[in-house]
């Protein structure tokens, strides 16, 4: 998977996928107007061939697009890049919003929704650390939790030893808890160490992507080793026992 981060144009690039070409062109023109370097396209196919061939940093993607859809494009990208995806939906009914963190989008936001809120998210998420600790700092060692592994500086995750595939923002959730085992995270608390206090939206955004951490983890969220959830409270680190 190609990983960007390092290469300051790449964070300025945004990919604006929506055939609804007078939204996409207000989105772009406000993006624009912010300083990112925009290219905008309708069609599904398009923008994975653009997304592969010009490494935008972000895709602000819409669910609903003809032919080739949302989902399709976001699955297909995610094989081969981990820039951070906004997925943009029509629908109110939650299982497209979860269907759609579920293969591999970063955040969502309904329409209508206002450009400058949208903006705030972008930026909040490019504020984000997306690569490995810089050469010169200190890095953390690898934190276990019984047979899970978490290494914040390498960005990596094993389960008994065996590499455990994550989007960037469930291993920000995953880091971020698994840095401070000792305390139970709100969600407010998760959305402000992950996503910035920049960051305006639903933050039952935390559950879905706990839910797919504790997946991907193989971690039943009945009788959890590695996320507990503090009922009324919000989730901490388990001991991975």
């Amino acid at each position: 998977m190609t990983n960007t981060s390092s290469d300051p144009r790449v964070a300025t690039r945004v990919l604006v996928v929506d055939d609804e070409t007078p939204l996409a062109q207000v989105v772009a023109s406000y993006l624009r107007r912010d300083g990112f370097d925009v290219r905008v396209t309708g069609d599904g196919r398009a923008a994975i061939e653009l997304a592969r061939e010009w490494e935008p940093g972000v895709i602000v993607l819409d669910l609903g697009l003809p032919g080739t859809d949302g989902i399709e494009v976001c699955r297909a990208v995610r094989t081969f890049s981990d820039c951070y995806i906004v997925m943009l939906t029509a629908r109110t009914e939650e299982v497209d919003k979860l269907v759609g963190l579920s293969v591999g989008a970063d955040d969502y936001v309904t329409k209508p929704f206002s450009p400058r809120e949208l903006m705030a998210r972008v930026r909040a998420m490019l504020r984000r650390p997306r690569g490995p600790v810089d050469a010169g700092r200190d890095v953390p060692e690898p934190l276990s939790f019984g047979s899970l592994t978490v290494d914040v500086g390498g960005r990596e995750v094993h389960v008994d030893g065996s590499p455990v595939e994550l989007t960037r923002t469930e291993f920000d959730v995953l880091a971020a808890l698994a840095a401070n085992p000792r305390v139970v995270f709100s969600r407010h608390q998760l959305v402000e160490a992950v996503w910035g206090p920049g960051w305006v939206g639903d933050e039952h955004l935390v559950d879905v992507h706990i839910g797919h951490v504790r997946r991907k983890l193989g971690d039943p969220p009945a009788e959890p080793r590695f996320i507990r959830t503090v009922r009324g409270v919000g989730y901490r680190m388990g001991t991975g026992e």
